[in-house]
């Protein structure tokens, strides 16, 4: 009898442990269901996170939410009836621009009325605005510095005093790079995208031979002469605030030494919080994504620093407090609304 019962009780331990394995398995298939639903969502789903009205409210995101493009409807009297005429929101003039006024007018030998002969006269308006370009146009700026010499003194003295006017320096020394030839290379290239073979091209077009390699040496000169030290200004004004955010994402760097074209390299974003009276935006440039990157920048900050939640800012010293960045955490709602069944996707709080 004793030994049926102990294997009766070995039995319902055997059923118990699979009964638990079974759950286990259960579980594990219902989070690879989950993980599967999901990662189709980001493959082929859209991706801003928007939600149906119906859904909870504090997943609607105020600040994200772009208006779409409505046409406005401009509304002209005209005596006997209105004419409508429609222009999209975002085909605006800015009020500031200069105007260039032409004038249409008949000549006086075709004011004449076609019905009587008599003279006719204005009785109003027609205007029309068109958006004129001028291309960019290269002049020599030549400098001329007059000196000046002392005939009293190089008559009757042994030493001639002269006087030189004053003269800007040059953006660099040797070269005839200006700042507005500089400025333009740089926001073409890093603006709007158009590399220094092509600015090449462009130049020539004017008449001018302008090499790539001139125009890369006095961007990097520029840089480390007049931008650099701003930037480390703009740097020592960031810190001094008390809520700084930041974030890091990778970048793309062709030919540099030491690592291949394939690998990372990164870009580190530090900025200003919305309490900021002057908003202050900061990329720092890193081969690696290394938790002493952002403790090297942020040496002498003391405060609060909103990010995600990589490692290396929780590596940060105690005086800078991590604060969690709440998109990062509405995304995971975000991600948890996804995965449920449409049917109950929907819900409603009760009054």
């Amino acid at each position: 009898m004793k030994t049926k019962e102990m294997t009766r009780e070995q039995l319902i331990s055997i059923i118990e442990q699979q009964e638990q394995r079974i759950s286990e398995l259960e579980n594990v298939v219902e989070w690879l269901k989950v993980q599967f639903r999901l990662a189709k969502h980001k493959q082929y789903g859209v991706s801003s996170e928007q939600t149906h009205p119906n859904q909870m409210s504090f997943f609607k995101d105020e600040e994200t939410a772009t208006e779409s493009i409505q046409p406005k409807v401009e509304v002209t009297e005209v005596k006997a009836h209105q004419r409508k005429r429609t222009r999209l929101t975002t085909d605006k003039l800015p009020e500031d621009m200069p105007v260039e006024i032409i004038e249409h007018e008949l000549s006086e030998k075709d004011r004449h009325c076609p019905e009587c002969g008599s003279n006719m006269h204005a009785m109003g308006k027609e205007i029309r605005e068109d958006v004129k370009l001028i291309p960019p146009k290269a002049v020599i700026v030549r400098h001329v510095r007059h000196i000046y010499a002392c005939r009293s003194c190089e008559a009757n003295s042994d030493h001639v005093p002269i006087l030189k006017a004053d003269m800007p320096e040059p953006v660099i020394k040797g070269g005839f790079a200006s700042p507005e030839s500089i400025a333009h290379i740089a926001v073409q290239k890093y603006k709007m995208g158009l590399p220094l073979y092509r600015q090449e091209q462009e130049w020539k077009q004017h008449g001018i031979l302008l090499s790539r390699q001139t125009m890369a040496n006095w961007l990097i000169k520029a840089s480390s002469d007049w931008l650099e030290p701003i930037y480390e200004k703009m740097r020592q004004r960031l810190l001094e605030h008390e809520v700084l955010h930041a974030d890091e994402t990778t970048l793309q760097v062709l030919k540099e030494p030491g690592k291949a074209a394939q690998t990372k390299s990164y870009i580190w974003l530090y900025r200003t919080s919305g309490e900021a009276e002057k908003q202050i935006i900061l990329y720092d440039y890193q081969p690696d994504r290394k938790h002493n990157r952002p403790r090297e920048f942020l040496e002498g900050f003391s405060g609060y620093l909103h990010s995600d939640g990589y490692d290396a800012y929780h590596k940060l010293p105690d005086n800078i407090i991590i604060v969690g960045c709440l998109a990062h955490l509405r995304r995971k709602f975000f991600e948890g609304l996804k995965i449920l069944p449409k049917e109950k996707q929907k819900c409603r709080f009760s009054n």
